[in-house]
């Protein structure tokens, strides 16, 4: 391992020594792990770190050695060819080595000199000879991808620069034995103290940065350092026997990496390393910061070489390194950020499958507290990275690997909050609907002529993740992540990302994998930047189903059907509604995935959006209707819930169910007020206690106070039994029992929970099963072949359903363009703004009615809703008027602001139906 690490290592100090900052972006894959690709200040920052480590070897090699006696290496002291130097002369040849790519004896011989045995023989001379071809063979391999190699000025800048930090140390080499502390030996909290005590009392900052250094360079030591003291297990006899042998062989062999690997600890003590780190924190950053930034990036480096090549470090050894690393406290330098961090990320995605599920773990359950500070951390590398580089169609987002690695390492993240935070069993889960697939035999055989109709029957759902599978774990169950699930957003990503681009990408990534998508991470996208990967995809659909439709009638098996044509009366909107989705249910499921267009009887709107966005608001405002009987007002929530005694058949609940999912489908917001029990639902959860929250606040708060009941004297003081009893839509009393006999069981301190799970149950599952899997089921016609419940979790349909609660029109005023000679600077412009900002919550939603179609903020804000005021003639009598379908305002320009208020406010106020326009 040794060996191939430094041919590696030293491969890419002789890249960085002969390449430029303008050739960064081409060198991105030879560099993997690092800050690469745009931005030739990161570039020169590695290069020069890369510089530096490789002169600090020569150096250390040149006045130490290796520490194998028979080396031939004629640079290195242990061979005996070398002259002595003082530490001056030995930093000067240092840079010539370094020029010439002189051979390295071992990987890191300014830390712990050290030999491949514990006695030295040939074989420790087949290594240097081994690693010396390795060097030479992938220098030649660098040098003919860049030919030149004679020195730059760039590099001579960089070498002096080098330089001159090494002399700040030079001339107290002296001394250098002295600082090798513990020889290699783990870290522990103890000394970290004493290391930090001693740095602040005598400002010498050698000690704790050499033991800093020996320890957060080598995975091999670093992942025993801050180890749980051993329990005293006299008892046992073979564990006894077996850390005397460890120790006694510990303080026989001189090689201390050796000694490392062969004691096997206790385990990772999280809370040791946690608070050693933190007493780092006293010493200024500045003292160390550098030196820690550039162990930790070759800490990254040796630790992808061991888990991708090697396979020398076990999945422990490497968790606990990865632990140690990410609770190092804030270091306040560009170089953590920019240089130290994407190589640890880089490292991290070759961690096994069961490593990650490991790390989530140990995050979760051991480093609660550090898990904000890690995400944080992830947060401001993406941000820093997509706000300082100028993406082009050549060099996307997805194509920066130090944005891609941190948002892989971030799933880790968003894994362990789930798991610290309040998980609900796995076991509470909705039957599953099935919806068989309709057979279509001439869509089949055109498959083989036209591929694209082949999409309609095809399942794209995204497999569950494996990490996920490891973990058992389901977004579902997280009733209440440690970290809100919102601060996981990342919006300068979401705003930068090219949704055409990732959405190729993301298609490709479920079939082959090879590409990378950020919608295959959803948690760090907004709500509104995942609702428009779910539109392309929706269109997509549709136009597959309108060429199949023109197929079937080119070859005359059936007329011409693109769309899904609704043509509805006001008067009569639910029957007629109901009975023609129930008849393309019936024959052919398949075409309620075209898209709607919706007429109404009698008026001459051309449906281009805005028809349909009246269509779903006037049926959700009669289905809703409590005289209607299909759902009852739950007055503590203001929501609707479903009537357990509703005379209506299945039949309409599936087709109220269909009317839901065509709205997502045709991205149409509508206004209904569910609980979130029905979405959680709707996403194959069930109903629990906990939901009782937002369903019933006043029933919820009255069993945790039960619940919370400590006394004797339950019983006498609540007098509950297991019999409950509630009223339906008529007023009469209805009484159901949780148990078998459930009026003589009296409720007690003992069965108090069984109690409250049981009334939940039945009030948001049982009481309404028959209702709500019609209603699902027709949900699920309409979206089962969508990513919707891949890319979004229950309270981001509820906001895709609902639309946005934030009514700012500030960002409406911000986003809105202006046509036909008006500008923002217009004064009929200025009167408008200024009426709109006046005006009551109610009259702003029939602004919005009028204006767009729908009184609903649609997905991420009033800014994304792009509304368009022209003018339309000069001053008259006429009253706006407004293009529904586009967002448009035809806004005469209206003398005085008091004229422009009276004709605003009538038009808002009488806006129902279409006219010629």
């Amino acid at each position: 391992m040794n060996s191939k690490g430094e041919s590696d290592e030293a491969s890419r100090g002789s890249e960085a020594s002969s390449s430029n900052s303008d050739t960064a972006p081409s060198n991105k894959e030879n560099s993997p792990g690092l800050c690469t690709g745009a931005g030739s200040t990161t570039a020169d920052r590695m290069k020069r770190a890369a510089a530096k480590q490789l002169i600090e070897r020569y150096f250390y090699q040149l006045l130490d050695g290796c520490g194998n006696p028979n080396c031939d290496n004629r640079y290195c002291a242990s061979s005996g060819e070398a002259r002595n130097l003082t530490p001056n002369e030995a930093a000067a040849e240092a840079i010539k080595l370094f020029y010439k790519e002189a051979r390295l004896c071992d990987s890191l011989p300014n830390k712990v000199p050290r030999t491949e045995a514990s006695t030295c023989d040939s074989s420790a001379s087949a290594t240097c000879t081994e690693t010396n071809t390795k060097d030479k063979a992938s220098k030649k391999d660098k040098r003919t991808e860049s030919p030149s190699s004679s020195t730059s000025p760039s590099q001579e800048n960089k070498a002096e620069e080098t330089n001159a930090e090494t002399s700040q140390n030079v001339s107290q080499h002296d001394d250098y034995r002295s600082l090798r502390h513990n020889n290699g030996a783990p870290l522990t909290e103890e000394r970290m103290y004493q290391l930090c005590d001693e740095c602040l009392s005598s400002k010498n900052l050698k000690p704790l940065m050499r033991a800093l250094g020996e320890a957060f360079t080598q995975p091999a030591i670093l992942a025993r350092c801050f180890q749980g003291k051993i329990p005293d297990e006299s008892s046992n006899c073979d564990k006894k026997k077996k850390c005397e042998k460890e120790s006694e062989a510990m303080c026989s062999s001189s090689d201390p990496d050796k000694d490392v690997d062969s004691i096997s600890g206790p385990g990772l003590d999280v809370s040791s390393c946690r608070r050693a780190l933190q007493y780092l924190s006293k010493v200024p950053s500045e003292y160390y910061s550098s030196a820690l930034v550039t162990a930790l990036t070759t800490l990254a480096e040796h630790l992808e070489i061991d888990l991708r090549i090697t396979k020398k470090i076990s999945m422990d050894d490497a968790v606990n390194c990865f632990v140690i690393a990410f609770e190092v406290p804030d270091l306040g330098c560009s170089d953590y950020l920019e240089i130290a961090l994407p190589a640890l990320c880089h490292a991290a995605e070759h961690l096994p499958l069961k490593g990650q599920a490991k790390l989530a773990r140990v995050w979760a359950y051991e480093c609660k507290d550090s898990l904000r500070h890690i995400l944080e951390t992830l947060q401001q590398l993406i941000t820093l990275r997509v706000i300082s580089t100028n993406y082009t169609r050549d060099f996307q987002v997805q194509d920066d690997e130090s944005v891609t690695m941190a948002t892989k390492l971030m799933k880790i993240v968003y894994y362990a909050n789930m798991l610290a935070g309040v998980m609900e069993p796995n076991s509470l889960r909705e039957e599953p609907i099935v919806i068989a697939n309709q057979f279509d035999p001439l869509g089949d055989a055109l498959d083989h002529l036209y591929p694209l109709s082949s999409l309609k029957n095809t399942k794209h759902a995204q497999p569950d993740d494996p990490l996920a599978i490891e973990l058992n774990i389901n977004v579902l169950d997280a009733r209440k992540p440690y970290l809100p699930f919102e601060e996981f957003y990342n919006e300068p990503l979401s705003d930068a990302i090219e949704m055409e681009t990732d959405f190729t990408n993301y298609k490709t990534e479920l079939s082959n994998g090879k590409k990378f998508a950020f919608l295959k991470y959803p948690f760090i996208l907004t709500a509104a930047t995942k609702s428009l990967g779910l539109y392309y995809e929706n269109r997509i659909r549709m136009y597959s189903e309108r060429r199949v439709s023109l197929l079937h009638a080119v070859v005359g098996a059936a007329p011409s059907m693109p769309f899904l044509r609704l043509k509805v009366r006001r008067s009569h909107i639910i029957d007629d509604a109901l009975v023609e989705l129930e008849m393309v249910a019936m024959q052919r499921a398949l075409d309620l995935k075209k898209q709607l267009v919706v007429e109404f009887e009698g008026e001459q709107g051309v449906d281009e959006g805005g028809v349909s966005k009246e269509f779903f608001q006037l049926i959700v405002e009669e289905i809703f209707n409590p005289d209607y009987g299909m759902f009852t007002y739950q007055p503590d929530s203001h929501t609707m819930w479903f009537n357990p005694t509703s005379f209506e058949t299945e039949a309409q609940f599936t087709l109220i169910g269909i009317v839901l999912g065509l709205a997502i489908y045709n991205n149409v917001i509508l206004a209904v007020n569910f609980p979130m029990v029905v979405y959680r639902k709707l996403m194959g959860k069930k109903g629990s206690f906990e939901d009782l929250a937002d369903w019933n606040p006043d029933l919820y708060n009255g069993l945790k106070d039960m619940l919370q009941y400590n006394e004797d004297d339950l019983q006498e003081a609540y007098y509950q039994t297991f019999r409950i009893g509630y009223r339906d839509v008529f007023g009469n009393n209805i009484f159901h029992d949780l148990k078998q006999n459930g009026d003589s069981i009296f409720v007690t301190q003992d069965n108090k929970k069984e109690f409250a799970e049981l009334y939940a149950d039945f009030l948001l599952n049982s009481s309404v099963a028959t209702q709500f899997a019609a209603f699902r089921r027709g949900f699920v016609m309409v979206t089962d072949e969508s990513q919707l419940g891949a890319l979004f979790r229950p309270e981001e349909v509820e906001t895709l359903v609902c639309g946005s609660k934030n009514f700012d029109f500030n960002e409406l005023e911000k986003s809105t363009e202006y046509d036909g000679g008006f500008t923002a600077e217009s004064q009929t412009i200025k009167d408008f703004w200024s009426i709109v900002h006046s005006l009551s919550l109610e009259d702003k939603r029939k602004l919005l009615q009028f204006t767009t179609g729908s009184d609903r903020v649609p997905v991420g804000g009033l800014s994304n809703l792009k509304l368009v005021i022209a003018r339309n003639g000069p001053d008259c009598d006429r009253l706006p008027t407004a293009h529904t379908c586009f967002n448009v305002l035809l806004l005469p320009e209206y003398d005085t602001k008091e004229k422009l208020e009276d004709r605003l406010m009538k038009a808002i106020s009488y806006s129902k139906g279409f006219g010629m326009l």
